[in-house]
């Protein structure tokens, strides 16, 4: 399972394209475009830190900046495996951006229930009962998953994303484009936030 990811990786680490230079292109955002703050996470869906970061900051931070316009948020996916790999596959075939971030805080909720064990085959059934509930039919799931279109694109955001920001853990948290190194508590999280408005 690594080694693929490791091959593919590879793969795209020589392709020269720049996908940083157009931000609004790059992750899945949710609030306001032209927000004061920009809040970038970087994270693999598998990870326990970045679930961990999810479940404590984004819904509090969702109500008090998001929902009001100062902030915009965006996950971009930084897969460090294959089950992470295939979740953010399913992730970009929900459409809707508000459908899409609650289908997120869903697979963060219940990634112990899915991201477990080595048999891919089971991972993906797993993540196939959550994606029913966001009007993904299994046969768009199927579709989704083998869209090697999309994979391309998220292991080419990995990689830009890596030499850009200098990745070496997820989750890796920006805050208008400077390094958040705090504690993953949402009173020190918010000081930071307000500091930037």
């Amino acid at each position: 399972m690594y080694k693929k990811i490791a091959i593919l990786l590879f793969i795209f680490s020589s392709i020269p394209i720049d996908l940083y230079a157009d931000d609004k292109r790059v992750g899945l955002g949710i609030g306001n475009p032209e927000a004061k703050v920009i809040i970038k996470v970087f994270s693999s869906l598998t990870c326990p830190h970045c679930a961990h970061f999810h479940e404590k900051i984004y819904k509090n931070l969702k109500k008090e900046f998001i929902d009001t316009g100062k902030v915009r948020f965006e996950h971009h996916g930084f897969p460090l495996d294959l089950a992470a790999l295939n979740a953010e596959k399913i992730l970009r075939c929900v459409k809707n951006n508000d459908k899409s971030f609650q289908f997120l805080s869903e697979i963060y909720k219940k990634q112990n229930k899915w991201a477990v064990g080595s048999d891919i085959n089971k991972i993906n059934e797993s993540l196939k009962k959550i994606g029913l509930n966001f009007n993904l039919d299994s046969a768009k799931i199927d579709s989704c998953l083998k869209d090697e279109n999309t994979q391309d694109k998220i292991l080419n955001e990995r990689i830009q994303a890596q030499k850009k920001y200098k990745i070496t853990s997820t989750p890796t948290i920006y805050i208008n484009e400077k390094k958040y190194e705090g504690k993953h508590d949402y009173k020190k999280f918010k000081k930071m936030v307000i500091k930037n408005l």
